[in-house]
């Protein structure tokens, strides 16, 4: 039987169970934050701690694309046309949904890190 993986596992990675799932998630963890938490050695030592900082940062980019929004049209209307604001604000809505599965999947993969192992479900 295969390894389970959870909805919002990400594509690619490799199961919980597999000799490189933990390399793997430190790359793919540093991937999603800036470039200058690679200089950290604590971050790559200690995995869950890594997750712990990629959820802060995916957190303040998820309040950043909303404060983006609602502040939009007032910050905008008198300097760019009507279809580029509408542009704009649906780019807003791209990064929210994007970001919020990136959120899911880093909290699967800091589980995962923490030894939750997922089963299949019937």
């Amino acid at each position: 039987m295969s390894a389970a993986v959870p909805p919002g596992w990400p594509a690619g990675m490799h199961p919980p169970e597999s000799p490189e799932f933990e390399k793997q998630a430190v790359n793919w963890l540093l991937d999603l934050c800036p470039p200058d938490y690679r200089i950290y050695e604590v971050l790559r030592r200690y995995p869950v701690i890594l997750a712990r900082f990629a959820t802060g940062h995916v957190s303040a980019g998820m309040a950043a694309a909303r404060a983006g929004v609602a502040g939009a049209r007032a910050d905008l209307a008198d300097v760019v046309p009507p279809e580029a604001l509408d542009a704009a604000l649906a780019a807003y809505d791209r990064e929210l949904a994007r970001l919020s599965a990136t959120a899911r999947s880093v909290e699967v993969v800091g589980q995962a890190l923490r030894g939750r192992r997922f089963r299949h479900k019937l």
